[in-house]
């Protein structure tokens, strides 16, 4: 018996950290970055549930017992296993990723989206997606303290999706594919300290802070409608807007400014961090008449490395 599951990474397009503020975010699956969750008996005289994460250095049992479980494998595999009301069943699940880490591309969400999925599959059980939405949602509260839910949504659902927290959820429909270059900084980034910094941003300086998350917002509508009608030009004077935006929230980073600038100066329709910030990954939309010269740029410009994907 041997079984695999998966989850994609995703990207945010538009909207990051004023989503947590009510306003409406657009993100996006990277199918052709994966987690994966492979389930296997265990060795003889091991008995219970096992997480083997050498990515992460993690190998441990599963206690569904447990009162308070600080870790996200642990307690991913305890709301699953709490959630189907079954016992843990002697198997060990390894996870392997694909998905930098802590660099905004959902490492955390696809991590425990395929690890759900893989209990469910060795359980024989089937768990809709709304409710494994609910459950990954509960999970990305260890990584980012108060999440938008965006994360774990599009992951789960493996879709582009309009997305408003607890209010809207639409999958988009392209008038054009999206072929974005995602470009990685190479430094690791807490998703939980950038949202939290906006925050007290918002406190100290309500007024200015939240025309910043409207005007995000407004960005955001705006880049839905281009989407929806295939003008990818506005898409990317869209993108540029709402990376300024973001700089002015500081989320960016000297490191995404630089890399933001290459790609827009060398064609690139558009560019701008993506996710929490302060580190992890820029994106830049292009041609693919284009795509090489940005890639190349973004290269000279120090880029760890280079990720394509195409959105339709």
């Amino acid at each position: 018996m041997r079984m695999e599951a998966s989850a994609p990474a995703k990207i945010i397009l538009f909207g990051e950290h004023a989503v947590v503020y009510g306003q409406p975010a657009i993100a996006a699956p990277v199918s052709s970055l994966r987690a994966f969750a492979t389930v296997e008996p265990n060795p003889a005289g091991l008995i219970g549930l096992h997480i083997d994460a050498p990515d992460l250095n993690q190998r441990l049992p599963v206690d569904i017992r447990a009162e308070s479980v600080d870790n996200a494998l642990a307690l991913t595999a305890q709301l699953v296993l709490n959630s189907l009301n079954v016992p843990p069943p002697d198997v060990t699940i390894s996870i392997c990723s694909q998905i930098p880490i802590a660099s905004g591309l959902g490492s955390g969400s696809a991590v425990s989206t395929a690890l759900a999925r893989a209990l469910c599959l060795v359980l024989d059980r089937r768990m809709e997606d709304a409710a494994l939405n609910r459950l990954i949602y509960e999970v990305e509260k260890i990584h980012h303290g108060t999440p938008s839910g965006i994360d774990n949504t599009v992951i789960v659902y493996e879709r582009p999706v309009y997305f408003v927290r607890d209010k809207t959820l639409d999958t988009l429909t392209l008038g054009a594919p999206l072929t974005l270059l995602i470009g990685d900084t190479g430094i690791g980034a807490s998703t939980k300290i950038a949202v939290g910094d906006v925050r007290k941003r918002y406190d100290l300086d309500r007024e200015a802070t939240e025309n910043i998350i409207h005007a995000i917002g407004n960005i955001t509508e705006k880049a839905r409608e281009a989407i929806e009608r295939g003008d990818v030009l506005v898409v990317g004077a869209m993108m540029n807007e709402n990376h300024e935006l973001l700089r002015q929230l500081t989320v960016s980073s000297p490191e995404l400014d630089h890399l933001v600038g290459a790609a827009q100066q060398s064609g690139a329709l558009g560019a701008k961090m993506s996710g929490g910030g302060r580190g992890g990954n820029m994106i830049a939309l292009v041609t693919p008449e284009t795509a090489d010269q940005v890639e190349n740029a973004l290269r000279k410009a120090g880029v760890v490395r280079v990720f394509t994907t195409t959105i339709a």
